[in-house]
């Protein structure tokens, strides 16, 4: 029983992990542009995919970097190109936007690279199990929770310590305000869009390498994404990071007795929240942390 427990405590940080990653890029750019981006999980595939081409040539350590960055720079181009014109408009203009472009980055991937599932290759020296009795704890999921923690370690240090974090932070307090500073809030708000969408790139390697890829891959991580937002506090990228390692791990603990209702925890969860807090966890009432 101990070890069924752990093999699903294990299943669910993994899964956790990668709503943090999805959970985060989508907060960044609301928190910031006020734009949900339905478009988020198919940057995800994306990502997974462009380093399935780039690792025959770089290897996988160096497609684990490139693809994310990649799939970064199309993100700033899209935002550039097309995002950008709807941020004073309705927010329904960029709901729509986003949604339309989902469907047709889902059909360039299925178009390019077929509709069935491909294998994203990893080290051989990540594919095997630390031991015997624990034959579920893998290099390559210890490997994938120490990019996680390094990757948002590294977004939080950036928030916080640079320049370029501590306005992107003042921004989601009081954009208006940060513009009449005359801060270049079309270049920060594009800057800020690049980072969220490389997140979902890194979340599409990570995922690849543990379930293969696929044109869909992305729509089953969007939804408990923004969950985990709605969780952990929106606005708050701390909360987004807890809501998304709670809803992982009690979706994996709840198939252990209802496994049906591995999915449906994770409602169960939103609504409870809402109720006894409607702010989630950790957000703040009409303030974006």
């Amino acid at each position: 029983m101990l070890t069924l427990v752990l093999f699903n405590v294990t299943n669910g940080l993994i899964l956790g992990m990668f709503y943090v990653l999805m959970a985060l890029g989508v907060s960044l750019i609301l928190n910031l542009s006020n734009v949900i981006n339905f478009a988020h999980g198919n940057f995800l595939a994306l990502g997974g995919y462009l380093t399935f081409v780039l690792e025959p040539y770089l290897g996988y350590w160096g497609a684990l970097l490139a693809g994310p960055i990649c799939v970064g720079i199309i993100g700033l181009i899209i935002e550039r190109t097309a995002i950008r014109r709807v941020y004073d408009r309705d927010p329904v203009y960029s709901l729509l936007l986003t949604f339309g472009l989902a469907f047709i980055i889902q059909d360039l991937c299925r178009t390019i690279w077929g509709p069935n599932g491909l294998p994203l290759s990893i080290p051989n020296a990540l594919n095997s199990p630390l031991s015997q009795q624990f034959f579920f704890i893998t290099g390559y999921r210890i490997f994938l929770i120490a990019v996680v923690i390094v990757a948002v370690a590294a977004l939080f240090g950036f928030l916080t310590y640079t320049r370029v974090g501590t306005r992107i932070r003042a921004g989601t307090f009081d954009i208006e305000t940060v513009s009449a500073l005359g801060i270049n809030i079309g270049l920060l708000r594009s800057l800020n869009f690049a980072v969220g969408i490389f997140l979902a790139g890194l979340a599409g390697v990570l995922a690849g390498g543990q379930i293969g890829l696929n044109p869909n891959m992305g729509d089953d991580l969007l939804l408990p994404a923004f969950i985990a937002i709605i969780v952990g506090g929106v606005g708050s990228l701390t909360g987004t990071l807890v809501g998304g390692l709670v809803i992982g791990v009690a979706s994996a603990v709840t198939s252990i007795w209802w496994p049906a209702g591995s999915e449906v925890i994770m409602y169960i969860l939103m609504i409870v929240v809402l109720l006894v807090r409607p702010r989630g966890i950790m957000g703040e009432e009409g303030v974006m942390t």
